[in-house]
């Protein structure tokens, strides 16, 4: 057997495999032989059967599996101890006057294979790194959403600006009834809250859908329409006023902490205010974390330039998935995915310049980690660590699972290098600032 590699560029190279019958006859036969004597061919016994007879039957299909065997097995050692860092898969060449009636063949297989760059981990422009601060009115709504939580409710007569409304919403042209409670001050618009204002159970009042609340979305999620209908929706709706309460807000008393935060957690407001912050800016911190390492990769992406074997990936894409694609649709899903493969890239050659790694340790520490987190959420603040480690192997031994908790582990700390190494700009904001300047 001869293996050959001629590179067409840089970026793309073909290996070419000549096998001969002495890469292959032995084992063909051997197989053959054990065939010989487990078939049960009617007229001869068991293990009696003409050799000749064997081959004729079963001869070409044994011959052509080992060949096949013996190309994938040549075909990837050679990968490996000639180093080559390819993408896709190699791609066979259809060769038009193939035949496996010969003894000897050549097959001939497209490499696309990874450019070779250097990663700018220090681009002109610094990138902002968001600390997002939990300001007093954040704090102050907080309060008061929890309050109203734990607070009371109470019957009222009429619809007041502070009221819980519940009902039921009528169009019989769209066949929609929808019962919701919604709080007054989700009401858009002075026109329509005056016709809910004085109102009691049993009344009946007419709107416009377009514009009732202060969230759209609001209306999409009661009349239970898809987004695209909810954008278009301008429908006449009947309310029928069928319950109106108001809460009652909880004290802020010992109780009240002891039952949200445990038992002598929080002693006063002012702790209070100070846990809420902790909180908010703990979540926050994630948040901004994650935008942080949308920003870098964006960064990285533009300052690290590179050309890939887009042909080659484009004719792999067409035929890498469970269905094939044709030529239009293999370019414009390599149009989708070749940012992500930059970054995937640019991510390896990084975590292996740095030797930034997850061991299998790393992992599972990170999975108890992840565990505690969840259980905290139930109640279950001190797990027992025999415990942790029972679930920890049973997550890890879910494939689709633990490659999940790897990506993120590893993603962390890939961001924990980029906060050492790159060029940021710490920003200080409020949350509000934080959606206004990222989500704009």
């Amino acid at each position: 057997m001869n293996i050959t590699k001629e590179n067409i560029d840089t970026l793309n190279s073909i290996v070419k495999i000549d096998i001969t019958s002495e890469d292959y006859q032995s084992k063909v036969d051997e197989i053959l032989k054990d065939y010989r004597k487990k078939a049960n061919i009617p007229g001869f016994r068991k293990g009696h059967v003409p050799m000749g007879l064997v081959k004729k039957q079963y001869g070409k299909s044994v011959m052509i599996d080992e060949v096949n065997k013996l190309l994938q097995d040549s075909l990837s050692k050679f990968l490996a101890e000639e180093k080559l860092d390819v993408l896709g898969n190699p791609l066979p060449k259809v060769q038009d006057d193939f035949s496996w009636d010969k003894d000897k063949f050549t097959f001939e297989f497209e490499l696309g294979l990874a450019p070779e760059f250097e990663v700018n981990l220090n681009p002109k422009k610094a990138i902002n790194a968001y600390k997002i601060v939990a300001d007093d009115k954040m704090i102050e709504d907080q309060t008061k959403n929890i309050r109203e939580q734990y607070g009371k409710m109470k019957t009222q007569a009429v619809i007041v600006e502070n009221s819980n409304i519940s009902g039921s919403f009528v169009n019989e042209d769209k066949e929609i009834e929808k019962k919701s409670t919604f709080k007054f001050d989700k009401i858009k618009g002075k026109t329509n809250a005056k016709k809910f204002v004085g109102k009691k159970i049993g009344d009946i009042i007419d709107l416009k859908s377009k514009g009732l609340f202060t969230d759209d979305h609001m209306l999409m999620n009661i009349l239970e329409l898809s987004h695209d209908d909810a954008h278009d929706f301008d429908e006449p709706l009947r309310f029928t006023i069928e319950e109106i309460t108001e809460t009652e807000l909880a004290e802020l008393n010992q109780e009240f902490f002891d039952k949200i935060f445990g038992k002598d957690v929080v002693k006063s407001v002012e702790e209070l205010k100070v846990k809420l912050v902790e909180d908010a800016e703990k979540q926050f911190a994630t948040q901004a974390d994650q935008q942080l390492l949308n920003a870098i990769t964006e960064s990285l992406i533009e300052n690290t330039k590179f050309d890939l074997p887009a042909e080659f990936l484009q004719k792999w894409l067409a035929v890498a998935g469970e269905k094939p694609l044709s030529t239009e649709e293999a370019i414009e899903e390599y149009n989708r995915s070749e940012k992500g493969l930059r970054y995937q890239l640019i991510e390896g050659k990084i975590s292996k310049d740095n030797n930034i790694q997850a061991s299998y340790d790393d992992l599972k520490e990170y999975a108890k980690g992840y565990i505690k987190t969840q259980m905290a959420q139930y109640g279950n603040m001190n797990p027992e660590e025999k415990e942790l480690e029972e679930i920890a192997n049973r997550v890890l031994g879910n494939q689709e699972e633990a490659k999940r908790l790897s990506d993120q582990l590893m993603s962390e700390k890939l961001l924990t290098f980029f906060k050492e190494n790159m060029k940021l700009k710490t920003k200080e904001v409020t949350y509000e600032e934080f959606v206004k300047e990222v989500y704009k």
